[in-house]
């Protein structure tokens, strides 16, 4: 299971951390960020590897930041320099054996 925390509103500009525990095993695994925005498909966002390699949509490269602590499975995304159009719910995610997903989160920045 994933258990995902932070989000809310921030101005433009201003930043924001989430982050995700996963309980679902004590193996690292591969785990990932997605947002959905209204009337939108859900897009990846940030992924990071078992092996901690790190990979990001363009759209926020150069100002997100996906991390884990330590050898734990608990994912933080640091979100920097937010825009409008980052506005969305934001879900982790990871997959073993089946996909899980958190609970989403409420990401709103205004203009």
């Amino acid at each position: 299971q994933l258990q995902a925390s932070g989000g809310g509103l921030v101005q433009a500009g201003g930043s924001l951390r989430l982050s995700c525990a996963a309980s679902v095993t004590s193996l690292r695994l591969n785990m990932g960020w997605y947002r959905q925005a209204a009337g939108k498909q859900r897009e990846l966002v940030a992924i990071i590897s078992s092996g901690d390699n790190t990979n990001y949509a363009e759209s926020v490269k150069g100002r997100f930041t996906i991390s884990r602590d330590g050898a734990k499975n608990t994912v933080n995304l640091q979100m920097n320099n937010l825009n409008p159009a980052d506005t969305a719910v934001y879900y982790c995610y990871t997959r073993l054996g089946r996909e899980y997903w958190g609970q989403g989160t409420q990401v709103t920045v205004s203009s």
